[in-house]
């Protein structure tokens, strides 16, 4: 009787593992998405300031990550330094 609880036990979380959800819940697998980015592109993110400014900066960018509904990219700061942020890909040139 005691095997029987063991090997149920064993095969329950075996199951578990094998039909376990992918932890990153906003990424997909990178074969299904078809994005007009890819990874190491150069991209000019379009940055306002406040949501009511009118200026738009043009800031050059890499992108490192694909998201799905938004693309993280690696801006050079002043002092040579890298900041990694997330942007909508409708900000993006």
């Amino acid at each position: 009787m005691k095997f029987f609880q063991i090997a149920l036990i064993i095969f329950m979380l075996l199951l578990n593992l094998v039909r376990i959800s992918p932890a990153w819940a906003d990424e997909e697998s990178q074969l299904s998405k078809n994005h007009k980015y890819f990874v190491g592109e150069r991209v000019v993110w379009l940055y306002k300031a406040r949501s009511d400014s009118d200026h738009i900066q043009r800031i050059p960018a890499e992108v490192i990550k694909l998201g799905s509904k938004q693309v993280q990219v690696r801006v050079r700061k002043q002092d040579n330094k890298f900041v990694n942020r997330w942007v909508n890909t409708d900000k993006l040139e």
